[in-house]
């Protein structure tokens, strides 16, 4: 029986949760149960318990069948009482105010010996249980500590608290304040504590054992990442999870579906786990040096049917701004033809070529030296001052945005969804710009497959969202796609980047690369590579941008008569000089 079990998601979800250990013909049934959650993300938080439930109990029931049942965040409880006499004072999970919110904490296992609160005692037990002695000791701490909230408390000192009051007995427990869930295995391993990540995609998502049968995609599929924990490890259904035992002593917080920090028991020894300490905040990129390349950049068309008549877009020409400096360009075209070389609405250089005369190749080759120069990305001292979403256009600002404010048109609910993907990045980040970005850019590249092959110029941003796979031009779609839904302005990229042998963008490579811009206030364009999960500094060279990929493509034209049986070819090499 998993007497303890919560979950963390990005989004909210809406399972259903069917108790089998109070079907009818059970030879024990439990002492109580109870289940806290925050609908919609509410800092206020119900909480459902029955104490000596009877068989085909009618609470049980409910959140078996109630579709309101949603939150990103839900604690579950299965009791067998070891203190305290059997009533609802005494069944988990607890509930108290603080902060302006609700705190849920559930306890498995049981102290050999009570100890006082620590003055002064703003929370004291309302039952005889020594879990919510645990809750309201922790609770006492923070009061004093100065802080509001799981989040504003450092992990360290977490840890401290929790081991010390470890020393009175078994200790395994999850707690939240509805937007952190802290979860710590007892330091002696008397008690266990199983963890899953699950990651998308999937079609079905449901764990089970011979005492619960919870399921996660009954009500609604969604394809949102989490992370699950349990006394023991459950049974899947639809996918196969991976529980891993933590370690004794082990200290995890999580945030919408994400692992921010980790921390293990310097003094123990860890198997394939280096580290006793584990933090993983959003890295923000460290000052580079200023690089040259040589861009060699040939394309090759060849037609089973010679061309008689065609026009042709080429922006092959790198930008040559404060940030990158064109030092040489040459286009050379295997076809004679008229030609004009003029500057989009983009800003984009671009070369405009008629073609009338017949040819079954053509070859086109820009050969460039740039210096890219963009070092410090985000400033001296990036940010001075914290910028939070929603951002605050002026009128004039965002009429002059306006191309790169507007989303994909999408149905309805699939932008909807999207909106709810791009605020998971959101709230997890605090509600900083900054580091809704950086988290949204490292997610991406971690969390999806890049399969050349998998998707087309048609493929949609919820597509590539709910396949979880795809490559350069997909990933920068989906990240404009959610900017542009939280408010900001957001736009396409081509060009090249830098992948020399002992350089980590290994991804892209001998061909043209995509990536994404977003205008961020007294910064101007900064650049965002989802694909190889870095911020473009020193090893990526501009050559177009737009509000697509139809803006910015590097060639592109109309054949107007022949031209059947086309092939392309393309050959990128990015020499540093």
């Amino acid at each position: 029986m998993p007497n303890l079990f919560a979950m963390s998601f990005e989004g909210e979800l809406a399972p259903s949760f069917d108790l089998l250990c109070l079907h009818e013909g059970q030879k024990q049934l439990p002492d109580g149960w109870g289940i806290g959650y925050y609908p919609g993300g509410e800092p206020s938080a119900p909480v459902l318990k029955e104490a000596a439930p009877p068989e085909g109990s009618i609470r049980s029931e409910l959140i078996k069948a109630w579709e309101h049942l949603d939150s990103s965040i839900f604690v579950l409880h299965i009791r067998k009482a070891t203190w305290g006499r059997n009533s609802d004072a005494n069944t988990q999970p607890f509930k108290r105010t603080f902060g302006g919110r609700d705190w849920l904490m559930a306890h498995g296992g049981s102290l050999r010996r009570r100890f006082n609160l620590s003055a002064p005692n703003f929370f004291e037990p309302v039952g005889g249980t020594d879990s919510e002695l645990v809750f309201c000791e922790l609770l006492n701490r923070a009061v004093t500590y100065g802080k509001k909230s799981l989040g504003d408390i450092p992990p360290e000192t977490l840890r401290q608290w929790l081991v010390e009051i470890n020393d009175h007995g078994s200790l395994s427990l999850v707690l939240t304040d509805g937007r952190d869930l802290l979860v710590y295995r007892d330091k002696r391993g008397e008690t266990d504590l199983h963890l899953w990540q699950v990651l998308p995609p999937y079609t079905e998502l449901g764990l089970r054992d011979d005492d619960i049968d919870i399921d996660l995609t009954k009500r609604d599929v969604k394809p949102r990442k989490g992370v699950i924990v349990a006394s023991n490890a459950l049974e899947g259904r639809g996918v196969s999870p991976t529980f891993r035992l933590l370690e004794p002593g082990e200290l995890v917080v999580v945030r919408q579906g994400a692992i921010t920090s980790e921390l293990r028991d310097p003094l123990r020894p860890v198997t394939n786990r280096p580290e006793s300490v584990t933090r993983i905040p959003i890295a923000r990129p460290k000052q580079s040096e200023p690089r040259a390349y040589d861009v060699v950049h040939k394309t090759t068309y060849r037609y089973a049917q010679p061309v008689v008549r065609s026009t042709h877009l080429f922006r092959l020409e790198p930008f040559h701004d404060r940030l990158q400096r064109l030092v040489a360009h040459e286009l050379t075209v295997s076809v004679d033809g008229a030609s004009r070389d003029y500057e989009d609405v983009f800003g984009n250089r671009c070369r405009r070529v008629r073609l009338e005369r017949p040819f079954s190749e053509l070859v086109i080759i820009a050969r460039s030296r740039v210096e890219v120069t963009d070092v410090n990305p985000f400033g001296e001292g990036h940010i001075r001052e914290r910028a939070t979403i929603p951002l605050t256009w002026m009128p004039w600002q965002h009429h002059m945005l306006q191309p790169y404010l507007l989303p994909q048109e999408l149905p309805e609910t699939e932008l909807r969804e999207l909106l709810e993907y791009a605020m998971s990045f959101v709230e997890r980040s605090d509600y900083d710009l900054l580091d809704t970005l950086l988290d949204m850019n490292t997610s991406i590249f971690k969390e999806y497959a890049y399969k050349p092959g998998s998707t087309t110029l048609a493929t949609t941003p919820f597509e590539v969202y709910t396949a979880r796979r795809g490559v350069c031009q997909d990933f920068s779609n989906l990240f404009i796609c959610l900017a542009r839904l939280l408010g900001l302005p957001a736009r396409y990229v081509c060009g090249y980047v830098f992948t020399g042998p002992k350089h980590l963008n290994q991804r892209m490579g001998e061909a043209t690369h995509a990536w994404v811009q977003v205008y961020i206030p007294e910064l101007g364009w900064r650049g965002f590579d989802p694909t190889n999960g870095t911020v473009t500094q020193t090893e990526h060279v501009r050559t177009a941008v737009g509000r697509n990929f139809i803006d910015a493509a590097p060639t592109s034209g109309t054949i107007y008569i022949g031209g059947a049986g086309e092939t392309l070819d393309v050959d990128v090499r990015v020499d540093p000089v």
